[in-house]
């Protein structure tokens, strides 16, 4: 028997952990009413399947909310194992309406297809989208939307005050927003409401200027969903190509372009603080990395013929390019029938991400920013000034070596994980180098779409089920940058 102190001390570190978890539920219970709406209006035989998932989801959360209530003292451990195991608990039940209806009757395929939306990787099983009903097409876009911003942010919006919520939003960021200090010291659940409604007017706006350009609300609703939160996801097969429009994707262009940018810009922004885009080095050199890739890849696919105009070869060449270097995932055309020297360009942009703090993943802009300052740096002294101390310096601040650190290590433990990913998914599979190594850096890096068996035209559903609950995990440490999802494998961490 489990003696009364036992019991309290149980008690004491699972129940917060325990209500976080009920109230991520009734968030995700609550998030399943739009789509239930859009199976009512289209009437296509899923109005059941996500009204009773809902139901489940809800009297999961509830009991465990109510039960718990009274645990309030949230400590870092606890607060790292939910930033983690949040996404494992919520993209199973959200994998529910799925399984349920049965148009991913594979409880690992609809954990697959849902770890991917909240991650907003943009990987998919599905061969053909289309025949999917409309309510759970919306549902699937809108794990987009929720995961964009990072859904244990919003479940800390409804979290009592003083229950650690910041150590959750601190265990969800990335390394890159502990280079770049990004992060707020007051008031964080008022500026976290902020980033939200930024968030959320961008989504909105982008809605408003497909629907000026003819597309129907629902998906103008479910390609916003996938654009802002640099997700990919799309109703239609052929994605964003389906239209064939050069104003949609200008449109989506723009839209992933700002998704990749730290929120915190357009928070400062907001307070008037125009200086932030001069002083900030992360933008100057993402913008930086936009402009020559996509240059580099249209002039190679104008003076190869692959499009009759510049034009056109700078609309396809900047879509693609922005589409991978954002980790969005939309295409518009199967970059695998393009030159060579075009698609290593595009493989060379997988391993490059935008900027920390925004809804994308990857390796992350800052992380290049600084490496190639140390190493310059490192190189003059020495080779020219061995007495000079290493200086790294990044939006006009010197830059801790602990910092450094942080970004070397970050670099190369993505590297060690695709290689090793690599090697893991070529024995299991027994696919091509191509494929086996594309499908861990697509994963990994949040992209979805990627090279070989995975590419653009093709689908995760031929990969074995030990393989996709792999590429799941991958998504996962992809999604948190690895670190707070790695730190609960060290025995030292849960040490007291």
């Amino acid at each position: 028997m489990i003696g009364a102190r036992n019991r309290r001390l149980l008690f004491r570190s699972a129940g917060p952990v325990a209500f976080v978890f009920g109230t991520l539920l009734l968030v995700i219970a609550a998030s399943m009413l739009l789509p239930i709406a859009c199976a009512w209006i289209y009437d296509e035989g899923d109005l059941a399947p996500l009204t009773l998932a809902a139901l489940i989801t809800l009297g999961l959360g509830a009991p465990l909310r109510w039960l718990f209530r009274g645990s309030l003292d949230l400590d870092v451990k606890s607060a790292f194992f939910i930033a983690t195991f949040g996404w494992v608990v919520v993209s199973a039940v959200s994998a529910l309406p799925f399984v349920i209806h049965g148009a991913i009757p594979s409880f690992t395929d609809a954990f697959f297809e849902m770890m991917s939306g909240y991650t907003t990787t943009g990987s998919t099983i599905l061969t053909d989208i289309e025949a999917v009903p409309h309510g759970l097409l919306l549902w699937r876009s809108e794990t987009h939307f929720i995961g964009g911003m990072g859904f244990v942010t919003l479940a800390v919006l409804v979290l009592p005050h003083g229950m650690g919520g910041l150590r959750l939003f601190r265990a969800e960021s990335s390394p890159g927003q502990v280079i770049t200090k990004e992060r707020f010291t007051a008031r964080n659940r008022d500026a976290m409401r902020y980033l939200w409604f930024i968030y959320s007017a961008l989504n909105l706006t982008q809605v408003l200027l497909y629907t000026m350009g003819g597309m129907s609300v629902f998906d103008a609703l479910c390609h916003a969903f996938g654009t802002v939160s640099t997700s990919g996801y799309s109703p239609y097969n052929a994605s964003m190509g389906h239209y064939d429009s050069a104003y949609f994707d200008w449109v989506t262009i723009i839209f992933m372009f700002l998704g990749g940018m730290t929120f915190v810009l357009f928070y400062r922004m907001s307070r008037g603080e125009f200086d932030i885009f001069r002083v900030n080095t992360e933008f100057h050199w993402y913008v930086g990395f936009v402009l020559f890739f996509t240059v580099s890849v249209s002039l190679i696919l104008f003076t190869a013929g692959t499009y009759p105009t510049m034009i056109d070869s700078f609309r396809f060449g900047t879509f693609q390019v922005v589409s991978i270097l954002t980790t969005t995932g939309f295409t518009t055309a199967d970059y695998e029938l393009w030159p060579n020297a075009a698609q290593m360009f595009l493989y060379v942009v997988c391993f490059i991400g935008a900027c920390a703090g925004s809804t994308t993943s990857g390796i992350k802009v800052v992380h290049y920013v600084i490496i190639w300052k140390f190493m310059l740096s490192a190189i003059k002294k020495i080779f020219f000034q061995p007495l000079s101390v290493l200086s790294v310096r990044l939006d006009g601040h010197r830059i801790d070596m602990s910092i450094i650190y942080l970004a070397l290590c970050y670099f190369i433990v993505n590297v060690f994980l695709v290689l090793v990913g690599g090697m893991f998914m070529s024995v299991i599979e027994d696919m091509d180098f191509t494929t086996a190594m594309s499908s861990v850096i697509a994963t990994l890096m949040n992209i979805g779409p990627g090279f070989g068996d995975v590419g653009p035209t093709e689908n995760y559903a031929f990969i074995s089920d030990t393989g996709k609950w792999f590429l799941s995990a991958n998504m996962l440490v992809g999604r948190l940058e690895m670190f707070s999802a790695l730190v609960l494998f060290y025995p030292s961490f849960w040490r007291n």
